[in-house]
């Protein structure tokens, strides 16, 4: 994903969070309107952020590590409530 048509299509494909496809048209729209014709970082940083979301989302690693903080989270919460 090099191009923020690439992004565009990852994201109508579904291919990422939930409301990233709204989020990413508005974090852009928004750094396009703060950035001058010279400096275009801050367009560049939202382009790297969902592309990172994107790929993130996609792999199958993600889901492991989420459910294993759950995991931990919901150990600590019960400890906490035994003591």
């Amino acid at each position: 994903m090099k191009t923020i048509g690439d992004i565009r299509a990852a994201l109508r494909s579904g291919h990422a969070f939930p409301g990233d496809r709204e989020s990413f048209e508005a974090d852009l729209q928004r750094a396009l309107e703060t950035s001058s014709e010279t400096d275009l970082n801050a367009v560049a940083a939202v382009i790297v952020d969902y592309r990172g979301r994107i790929r993130l989302y996609q792999d199958p690693d993600f889901e492991i590590a989420v459910q294993e903080g759950i995991d931990l989270t919901a150990r600590l919460k019960q400890e906490e409530q035994g003591r």
